[in-house]
């Protein structure tokens, strides 16, 4: 155990069901600042815990209290949960200042213990999938809510590794075109002490205590193989596992929060601690902590927990939350961190996924497209533009053009390529796709936070009728809007990521922020009535037609120049007359239609060595969001002078009667829609 500050360290061992120590050994040795000493008769299923003697000096950055059984950093699996008491912190609850009193009460009763495991497994010829970036469509999903009201998944397995890796989720994805899974944090983390008194729970887990061992409550055996089948069979599958992770801070909170692992180890090396105020904590998370990843050993502890995910689980990548602050120096954000520069020169971890949540909420949070290359993004922009655009906004259509092409004025520069803009509408954090078509405001009570918690800007249209409604002509406008959405999501250029349950309709009832809701409000509803309009076939169709054009995933950005032996640019923008767009025509405040020619260009130049078409079909793309029909004069493509109808979001599924209309005639599109249409040969 690491420990740069610590006078000595015991290892305590339990029984079997963690309520009584069996043993307290000193370990004998400290080298290099690590604590250490050989246990051979420990064997796989043993319980353990720590106790870390030093100074408790608060004032100085020392929070050391041996009376606190810690868990081990490093620990691989957890057994039991917390049980809350005072008898968790390191000082006596209601002391005026937690420097000015010292807890010598023992909380090893209530504290979950640290696991000898057994790491064998048959992996057989399982590697990671390596799917190209620009070929992926990522779906965001939590483990537990995704299976727990699923009829197909056996009851015992709702909610687990087990549930997810088993064949009917699997097939459920694989029919959908799903290539990567992104799950939230599946690391120990810990329900907060103010939820656990509300009777709810942290559902999402942005609240890490270990970040090695799978969470409990996801596994229906306590066998690390559980997770490891699951990774398998959606390799299998074809699929990759991107898992979010939470390395900007920990479940301890600020310095008044408990001592259940870091902070009894080290508090000084693990958390950063402002300069002269050493007995506080500095917070770039909203979460009470930041962990101190410039110092040496906390960044090993990070990358050597990368490195245990890709190598001994096999995930594919990485999603980081607040990523921002995992790069930040003494204080501000900088490219060259010893973070970003560690990943960057590591020949396995800069060969996965990674993904940033490009900001956090300290000052100079917001980065998005300042990370390296080599990184993909969370565009908020994207999804602020999209919704903006499809609520009737005016003046958002020279910005929605920028997100559907790839947002390349943030991310074209150093080679950087459309990959880069992780695209999505909605995420795990705000409304479900039904939501943001049924509320204009935020529904958070359950959460008893007086409805104070939660973004207040969603950007949402409730289509006429707040919630839930009977009301045919609504209810089919809010099909309609989410077709839209999606249409536009999959059909831009980028890393699409779907939220898992949008294209089945699951609702969270209004709550834009249920990460305390462990319950059906949480849950993906796979029976919901409001799932009319097939939004199911609608989408698998939308990742099927991305999936067989390279024209919607090109790994470059447009250029608007012609292919060779080709009459039209790579993307031509079109105004409703037929003509391309002139440079007053999109300072045009009241425009809401916006057309789009995508000339069949894959967008690369190596694309026989790809394996690419040398050309692709051109297509038509037109949206519409007013709320009148706009017709759209149909220009010609290359020496096709056909169009036919592939996409239109008025239709009730995702087949259109077969039909053609010639170039120069006009097109109505309808209010509120979008079209998509595939240029023909006249034969």
């Amino acid at each position: 155990m690491f420990s740069a500050h610590a006078e000595r360290v015991d290892l305590c061992l339990f029984d079997a069901r963690g309520r009584r120590e069996l043993e307290r050994i000193t370990l004998p040795e400290y080298t290099d600042q690590v604590w250490h000493g050989y246990l051979p008769e420990a064997r796989p299923g043993q319980l353990y815990g720590y106790r870390v003697y030093g100074p408790y000096d608060p004032q100085r950055g020392h929070r050391f209290n041996h009376n606190k059984l810690l868990l081990d950093p490093y620990a691989k699996l957890l057994f039991g949960q917390i049980r809350w008491s005072d008898v968790h912190y390191g000082y006596r609850i209601g002391a005026p200042r937690e420097d000015l009193s010292f807890d010598r009460r023992d909380n090893s009763s209530g504290m979950p213990k640290c696991v000898v495991v057994d790491t064998a497994f048959t992996w057989g010829d399982d590697r990671r999938l390596q799917h190209r970036w620009h070929e992926s469509i990522v779906y965001e999903l939590h483990v537990r809510g995704f299976t727990m009201q699923n009829e197909a998944v056996a009851p015992a397995y709702r909610g687990t590794f087990a549930g997810l890796g088993s064949a009917p989720m699997i097939e459920y994805l694989s029919n959908l075109g799903i290539t990567a899974v992104e799950l939230l944090p599946i690391h120990a983390f810990i329900d907060e002490r103010t939820l656990v008194e509300k009777r709810l729970r942290n559902y999402w887990g942005y609240n890490s205590i270990g970040f090695f061992a799978p969470e409990q409550r996801y596994m229906a055996t306590r066998d690390l193989g559980e997770f490891k089948t699951m990774i398998k069979n959606l390799h299998e599958a074809r699929i990759e596992v991107i898992l979010d992770v939470v390395y900007n801070h920990t479940a301890e909170g600020n310095e008044r929060g408990p001592t259940l692992s870091f902070r009894g180890i080290d508090n000084k090396s693990y958390y950063k601690l402002p300069a002269g105020s050493e007995r506080n904590t500095m917070d770039y998370t909203g979460c009470g902590n930041s962990l101190n990843l410039e110092h040496p050993r906390v960044l090993q502890m990070v990358l050597d927990s990368l490195r245990y995910w890709v190598q001994e689980m096999h995930v594919d990548g990485f999603r980081f939350d607040l990523a921002t602050t995992l790069a930040r120096g003494v204080n501000d954000y900088s490219r060259s961190s010893n973070f970003l520069a560690a990943i960057g020169q590591d020949p396995l971890l800069a060969r996965v996924k990674l993904i940033a949540e490009p900001w956090d909420l300290g000052e100079g949070g917001y980065q998005v497209g300042n990370f390296p290359p080599g990184w993909s993004e969370w565009n908020d922009q994207y999804r602020d533009t999209v919704r903006r655009f499809w609520q009737g906004t005016d003046g958002t259509v020279g910005a929605l053009a920028s997100r559907l092409t790839g947002s390349s004025e943030i991310f074209a520069r150093e080679g950087r390529r459309p990959r880069a803009s992780v695209n999505f509408v909605t995420a795990h954090d705000g409304f479900t796709l039904m939501d943001l078509v049924s509320y204009n405001e935020k529904h958070n009570e359950t959460n008893i936070e007086d409805n104070r918690d939660g973004v207040n800007h969603n950007y949402s249209w409730n289509c006429g009728v707040e919630g839930p409604t009977d009301d045919p002509a609504v209810r089919n406008l809010r099909v309609q809007q989410r077709r839209n959405f999606m249409t536009t999501l999959l059909l831009s250029q980028g890393l699409p990521m779907l939220l898992g349950g949008d294209e089945l309709g699951n609702s969270q009832r209004g709550n834009n922020n249920a990460y305390c809701q462990d319950n059906p409000v949480g849950w993906v509803d796979w029976h919901n009535p409001e799932a009319d309009g097939d939004l199911l076939n609608f989408t698998r169709s939308l990742i099927r037609l991305r999936l067989e054009h390279p024209v919607f995933r090109r790994p470059r950005f447009f250029h608007g120049k012609s292919m060779p032996n080709m009459q039209v640019k790579d993307i031509t923008w079109m105004r409703v007359d037929g003509g391309e767009m002139t440079a007053e025509d999109w300072y045009h405040g009241g425009r809401r239609t916006l057309g789009l020619l995508l000339g069949g260009d894959p967008g690369d130049e190596f694309v026989s060595l790809l394996g690419y078409p040398e050309r692709d079909d051109s297509f038509l793309l037109l949206l519409n969001a007013h709320d009148e029909v706009v017709p759209y004069i149909l220009p010609k493509a290359d020496h096709r002078i056909h169009w036919e109808r592939l996409i239109e979001t008025t239709w009730p599924q995702p087949a259109l009667p077969a039909r053609l209309f010639r170039a120069g005639e006009p097109f109505d599109v309808q209010p509120r829609s979008m079209v998509v249409l595939i240029a023909r040969d006249a034969s």
